[in-house]
């Protein structure tokens, strides 16, 4: 999921395992890239989940977080801004909102993994005597 405001810029979807950046594209909007040069927006589809490290005492202070935080991000319904993340107390705050240079890696990648994950338990193989 990228925000609309970035949609003037190239896009791709971000990958597994991929350490992003977050930084101010020539718009004025922040969002995720894969290097420090803002010029391809990297998409995060909703309740992926991300390793925010570099986040600022401000940042901490106001919101109740440390400097190193797992976030699954999400969508806003209303607002200029939708892009967010939720921390793992409850709490959402908009990219916009947070440190420019913070670095996400992204751990798991969306709902639709958890679909497509089978919901059966595994059974143990039977053993032949």
């Amino acid at each position: 999921m990228c925000d609309y405001s970035l949609e003037a810029y190239q896009s791709r979807p971000a990958a597994v395992g991929e350490k992003l950046t977050l930084g101010r594209f020539a718009s004025g909007s922040m969002g995720f890239a894969g290097g420090t040069v803002c010029d391809t927006a990297v998409c995060i589809p909703a309740e992926s989940k991300l390793l925010l490290e570099g986040i600022g005492e401000g940042t901490q202070k106001e919101h109740g977080v440390g400097a190193v935080e797992e976030v699954a991000m999400t969508r806003l319904e209303t607002g200029l801004y939708k892009d967010a993340v939720r921390f793992s107390n409850g709490t959402v705050v908009l990219l916009q909102r947070l440190d420019i240079g913070l670095s996400a890696v992204v751990m798991t990648y969306g709902a639709e993994q958890a679909e497509a994950a089978p919901t059966a338990p595994a059974r143990e193989p039977e053993l032949v005597g």
